[in-house]
């Protein structure tokens, strides 16, 4: 009778209500290996976007979650790098196989396009954080700025901001500095400038356009520049426009394309970006360099 199917139904594991073809759908979402790249909104972290879209993957499959992380994942996704939950762009994203290739897309050079404001420092170093510093900006002409940014360019040292994802005895230092606790700054590091230029001069506003590698901060960038300048700033936008092969224009996919069909498309034709050569310029670093570092940075 009718209570022996449903039984039969609902031992599958599947969720009918996402429609008949489920079972197919299912499989085919757990069969995927690959990279892709989605577009990141601005105000979730990086890892509140990966849920998302792994959740709607999985409600399109009809797939359960497992409440419990530890039992085997339903469905195993990563990215290739955090990007700060005020900034918005391209994000790369492993799926099952793929996640192995992420470490890869942390060092690939990467393309920001940032506003800037002058005349305020935050302790974030962008528009979320509390107001530390105010200056006059009055005496900076887009002149000065473009004869500063040659000094920024290139193998250049950066301190990290003290509000990242890098780690302090395996604790985000995001985290401790908002539960208040003492955070020792990390020590400035080498990071590559490939190319730094203005893009638009309107105090107090500048746009700035980066090309930078792996574990570059933009809000240290801008930080910087605004003491240089016998001034301060903070960032007031950050939009990371390109993450090795995959392009915000081209690539990412919008949050209404979050659905089994656009990512077998997508991870079909970054098939073919990942493994042209070229795809990554890398750094010129030492390779044994703590990949964690880079991975958690941007």
């Amino acid at each position: 009778g009718s209570r022996g199917r449903h039984l039969a139904e609902a031992l599958k594991g599947i969720d009918m209500a996402a429609g008949s073809g489920s079972v197919a759908l299912a499989e085919k979402l757990q069969s995927l290996n690959g990279l892709f790249a989605i577009h990141k909104k601005k105000g979730p972290t990086s890892a509140d976007v990966l849920n998302i879209l792994k959740t709607k993957l999985l409600k399109e499959a009809g797939i359960k979650q497992h409440p419990m992380k530890r039992k085997r994942q339903a469905l195993k996704l990563g990215h290739g790098g955090t990007l700060d939950s005020a900034a918005s762009g391209v994000l790369v994203v492993g799926i099952g196989k793929g996640t192995k290739m992420l470490s890869g897309m942390l060092s690939c050079s990467k393309k920001y396009t940032t506003v800037g404001e002058l005349g305020k420092a935050t302790d974030t170093f962008d528009a979320l954080g509390m107001v530390t510093e105010e200056q006059s900006y009055d005496h900076i002409t887009k002149n000065d700025l473009e004869s500063i940014l040659k000094k920024f360019t290139g193998n250049v040292m950066q301190t990290p901001p003290l509000y990242s994802a890098l780690k302090q005895n395996g604790q985000r230092l995001s985290c401790l500095m908002k539960k208040g606790e003492a955070v020792e700054a990390k020590p400035a590091r080498p990071v590559v400038v490939f190319d730094l230029s203005v893009q638009d001069y309107n105090p107090p506003l500048f746009t700035l356009n980066v090309e930078c590698g792996g574990g570059f901060y933009v809000r240290s960038l801008v930080n910087d520049l605004g003491k240089e300048l016998s001034s301060c700033a903070h960032v007031k936008e950050l939009i990371r426009t390109k993450q090795g092969p995959f392009t915000l224009d081209e690539h990412a996919l919008q949050e209404e394309k979050w659905t089994i069909d656009e990512v077998v498309k997508a991870i079909e034709s970054c098939t073919e970006l990942v493994s042209s050569e070229g795809a990554c310029k890398k750094l010129k670093m030492n390779p044994q360099e703590n990949t964690e570092q880079v991975k958690e940075a941007d």
